[in-house]
């Protein structure tokens, strides 16, 4: 496979991390299409591997998001650059620390949001617990599943 192949799949993947900050893109849909255009284009076994891998994650997580109480956005103060920091968050804490890292990160984001939102230590926990409850826990579980799945894509294409 090409550099210019492997650069548009990991553009694919991108698009799908961001997909799943922006409601209605379909973030884990891209992630899996890119995987899998990257696994029909490798052919080896590694990639069907993370083609499977990934597929099993993200039908995962759809279970997951399904059994989660349902979206209370309207009242909670939920903004574009709080999802967006959140997401940064979560990017930053999972390469700083690979995997368990997303968690607090995302978490992390929320409230320096709200920190620098409010001014008050109090009221950003508050916010940040309100807006966790709303939304965060479902974003949260797709955007880990997702970074998962990408981030063993780049796994294999650094060590494989």
């Amino acid at each position: 496979m090409g550099a210019w192949e492997l650069l548009l799949v990991g553009a694919v993947l991108l698009l799908g991390l961001c997909g799943v900050l922006i409601p209605g893109v379909p973030g884990s849909l891209l992630v899996w299409g890119g995987v899998a255009w990257w696994a029909l284009l490798d052919q080896s076994g590694v990639a069907w591997a993370v083609l499977v891998g990934a597929t099993f994650l993200l039908l995962l997580q759809h279970a997951i998001r399904w059994r989660l109480p349902p979206r209370r956005i309207q009242g909670v103060g939920i903004t574009r650059r709080m999802v967006v920091c959140a997401g940064l968050g979560a990017l930053v804490g999972f390469v700083v620390v690979p995997v368990i890292g997303s968690v607090p990160g995302f978490i992390g984001g929320v409230y320096l949001t709200e920190r620098l939102r409010l001014g008050s230590h109090g009221g950003a926990w508050w916010s940040t617990r309100a807006a966790m409850r709303a939304i965060g826990t479902s974003v949260l579980v797709e955007l880990f599943a997702c970074l998962l799945s990408v981030g063993a894509w780049v796994g294999v294409l650094i060590w494989g």
